[in-house]
């Protein structure tokens, strides 16, 4: 039966794909998509958004793509200097900088309390461990039963 053609675009030069217009953006994307920074492509994918190959639902599952299996330092920073390259896709470029700043405001908010609540845990062993200790309590049968470090242990004693 009539099979698909295989294309293996890492073999392809960049200059090649992006002659190919309409897929140039995900030959592009597909054959850098595991390199250490995508930010270094910036240029090229501003340059074909420019040239008004891509719609709108191509553009968003391209850097919802690029976002799940790419890598970058800085994706927000990534989005708005594709927004700012190329205003014709900026509206739709800003919205997802802005979600995945959300995304890291909130990764934030929940780390921080989740660091609020384990140092809320070990104030209080060491508030008991101190209480115990203070009764007569063995520093080593008080360490095991708080489960504090020895270093917090250390801590305590002095």
């Amino acid at each position: 039966a009539g099979g698909f053609p295989l294309v293996d675009v890492t073999v392809i030069s960049d200059d090649e794909i992006i002659t190919h217009r309409r897929m140039a953006m995900l030959e592009l994307l597909q054959k850098h998509i595991r390199q250490r920074d995508l930010a270094t492509l910036v240029e090229q994918l501003a340059s074909l958004l420019i040239a008004g190959y891509t719609t709108h639902e191509q553009l968003v599952s391209l850097m919802h793509y690029m976002l799940q299996w790419g890598d970058t330092t800085d994706p927000e920073r990534f989005m708005r200097e594709l927004a700012i390259r190329s205003p014709q896709h900026e509206e739709v470029l800003m919205t997802i900088a802005q979600k995945l700043e959300q995304k890291g405001l909130e990764r934030g908010r929940i780390l921080g309390r989740e660091e609020g609540r384990e140092e809320g845990h070990k104030e209080a062993a060491l508030k008991i461990a101190r209480t115990l200790l203070a009764s007569g309590l063995e520093r080593e049968t008080v360490r095991r039963m708080t489960g504090l470090s020895e270093a917090d242990m250390k801590q305590i004693c002095h």
